[in-house]
């Protein structure tokens, strides 16, 4: 089961008319119509709304917005409601709201307050996804499921310490096997019942915060059972609804770069991917496009749907800046270049009171058609009307691929050294960053992704080597193609072991590198490092780590210019069959990043068509039916000029281009190129 059939891009997003009186509805919907609105959300947090009592259901005002909904036309993205629990609940049974980190038992507040191996919170969530289902899964409206909101955090009570402990036996079978995984011989934690295991928090395992672990291994398979126990939860209201809605898709909404839950791990289990895009500045455009990349790679590139994005400012941050004069537009054609098959917002109308009330929204307080937040939007949805169904399905005809691993991630930040400073997001960040600025589409994919279909794999930051990963890379550069990955890579197993063997561990005979020593320092510490040679030769900065490389047979691509490694390697390139592994050893500035990426691409003939103009950001989607769609998007605030790379016309206005033409693009501009066949 796939994405929800539709007859063109769904424009909408989350709707909560029970905030408001009936008569404010009319209003709204005439609102939809003027801005093209065809898709709504509801419910998403709706469960004291519906379940009033543990022994009392009440469908009497969901019943009237569904109806309503569906006699206007609208499509509906419908939630179990789960996204929070209610008062009652909480309060008579304690058990159900969250420990935290510091052990602190929580009471009824918030949301993501739900502790997920509580037995009453899983017997009555899912029993309202089930009455939810029952009910409207008949309805002709409902084209998805939405189950849950968001989810994240973690608990640490005793419900999900017994959790831990069954999800340890299944893991491990034997507590031999566990002590081994875990290197318990270290400060005599030999575990000889699985009832002296507690999960770590700040009352054990932790010290000055979650990262800060005596022992890499119990906290890494913590954050691993954390996701998986979510899972769970999500895994069980999708099989409640499937008693009654064995056809429709069923989602939950993503958090794109979010650390506690390993998205990898879940793919699985959501019909299509969905997620939340809340940037945190105006200067995110290739940010954003790696987690529309990452989003889609999750089911092996299959679209996915913007399920929520702000139409103006969000209200969550310290400081909420405004979405500039043609950013949501630019960024919602963005999201459709990458994948996206739905662009939909949080909210269609402004919440009157609690934290997002200030909340951007299509609609506002007063309910004016004549702001300019509601003019772009109407736009938009004019345009998403005329672009029609043309990309619906289509997919990515990626030829590189960038990998991306939640467990290289946790185990990295949760390592007692080399560095702290070291943070995985912002390694990956800056070598997609190079990827993004040459026009290269891609992949963002798990490491247990098929890699036979790459000419380049780019693994930045890959801490942890599992399974058969060093041997599928090999043979990605053994037939021709090249492999690029850098400091703090192939260090250690599944269970965040050292490898007892020269660093970078299996990854060594692609690499042709060996390392002995690194050297770690602050931001203000830079090692100049002098890449390339003759007319091509470029001096860069270096910060925070500095791997010290003995070359095994890899040649010299760059070399460091201080202290007492002056002249050794800090890039290296070497030939492996018909290809090559890369290795870059030091945490270079961007300019670095982005030389050694070009050299590497160089071979393969993947780059963009216009690699060497900034912010101006292309993508390919190859339909169904073989048609193939160029998004060019401006991202500068100024309108910039450049030649046709291929004949077509533009679905957003219908001018109609030629090869080697002027294609001009205003600021923040979009063309969306049906390319001639």
């Amino acid at each position: 089961m796939s994405l929800p059939v539709t007859a063109k891009v769904p424009f909408g997003g989350d709707y909560n008319p029970e905030q408001w009186p009936e008569d404010v509805w009319k209003q709204d919907y005439r609102l939809f119509d003027t801005a093209r609105i065809d898709l709504v959300t509801i419910g998403v947090f709706d469960w004291a709304l519906c379940q009033p009592a543990e022994d009392r259901y009440d469908f009497t005002l969901l019943d009237r917005i569904i109806e309503r909904a569906a006699a206007e036309g609208r499509g509906i993205c419908l939630a179990t409601g789960t996204g929070a629990h209610p008062p009652w609940l909480a309060k008579a049974y304690p058990e159900v709201t969250r420990t935290d980190f510091e052990g602190r038992k929580h009471r009824f507040g918030q949301r993501h307050n739900s502790c997920p191996s509580s037995p009453v919170f899983r017997r009555l969530s899912v029993e309202l996804a089930r009455r939810i289902a029952g009910r409207y899964a008949d309805n002709p409206a409902v084209i998805a499921w939405h189950v849950g909101n968001e989810y994240g955090g973690a608990c640490y009570c005793e419900l999900c310490a017994a959790g831990f402990r069954d999800w340890l036996r299944h893991r491990y079978g034997t507590l031999d096997h566990l002590n081994a995984a875990w290197y318990t011989s270290f400060w005599s934690h030999t575990f000889t019942d699985w009832d002296q295991i507690e999960p770590p928090s700040a009352l054990t395992e932790h010290w000055r915060g979650p990262d800060h672990t005596a022992f890499q291994g119990i906290t890494l398979d913590y954050l691993r059972f954390t996701s998986d126990a979510m899972l769970t939860n999500f895994h069980d209201e999708k099989a409640a609804i499937r008693e009654s809605s064995p056809d429709l898709p069923v989602t939950t909404n993503f958090m794109g770069l979010y650390r506690p839950v390993d998205y990898h791990r879940w793919a699985a289990h959501l019909d299509f991917a969905s997620w939340d895009n809340y940037p945190p500045n105006d200067e995110s455009a290739a940010r954003m496009a790696l987690t529309h990349d990452l989003m889609r790679g999750l089911k092996d590139g299959q679209p996915f749907w913007l399920m929520e994005q702000s139409p103006g400012v969000t209200s969550c941050r310290d400081v909420n800046p405004l979405k500039r004069p043609g950013l949501m537009r630019l960024w919602s054609w963005q999201a459709v270049a990458h994948g996206a098959d739905a662009v939909l917002f949080f909210q269609l109308r402004a919440s009157r009171g609690a934290s997002e009330k200030y909340h951007g929204a299509v609609i506002g307080h007063a309910g004016r058609s004549d702001t300019r937040v509601f003019r772009e939007v109407a736009q938009l949805g004019v345009e998403l009307d005329r672009f029609g169904p043309v990309s619906l399905g289509a997919r990515t005809p990626a030829r590189v691929a960038l990998l991306f691993d939640w467990d290289s991630w946790w185990a990295l930040e949760i390592s007692d050294g080399p560095s702290r400073l070291v943070r995985y997001q912002e390694v990956v960040l800056a070598y997609h960053r190079a990827l993004w600025d040459a026009g290269v589409d891609l992949d963002v994919v798990a490491v247990t992704q098929d890699l036979s279909r790459y000419d380049v794999v780019v693994a930045p930051a890959l801490h942890m080597l599992k399974g058969d990963l060093p041997q599928r890379l090999e043979a990605v550069a053994a037939r021709g193609g090249s492999v690029l990955t850098t400091y703090l890579s192939g260090r250690v197993d599944e269970n965040d072991q050292a490898f007892q063997m020269d660093v970078p561990g299996p990854l060594g005979q692609l690499l042709g590198v060996r390392v002995d020593e690194w050297d770690a320092r602050g931001p203000e510490t830079v090692n100049p490092v002098r890449l390339g040679a003759g007319p091509d030769q470029l001096d860069v900065e270096a910060r925070l780590l500095f791997e010290l490389v003995i070359p095994q047979g890899a040649a010299v691509v760059g070399t460091y210019q201080a202290d007492f490694y002056a002249g050794t390697p800090a890039v290296t390139r070497n030939s492996f069959g018909a290809g090559d592994g890369w290795y870059v050893a030091a945490g270079l500035d961007q300019a670095g990043v982005s030389w050694v990426v070009r050299q590497v691409l160089a071979r393969h003939d993947v780059l963009g068509p216009y690699p060497d103009t900034p912010d101006l950001e292309s993508a390919v989607r190859v339909a169904p039916d073989g048609t193939r769609l160029l998004f060019l998007l401006n991202h500068r605030a100024e309108p910039v000029e450049v030649t046709a790379p291929s004949s077509g016309v533009d679905l957003l206005t219908g001018h109609r281009t030629t090869t080697g033409a002027s294609l001009p693009l205003p600021a923040y501009g979009v063309v969306v190129l049906r390319e001639d066949r």
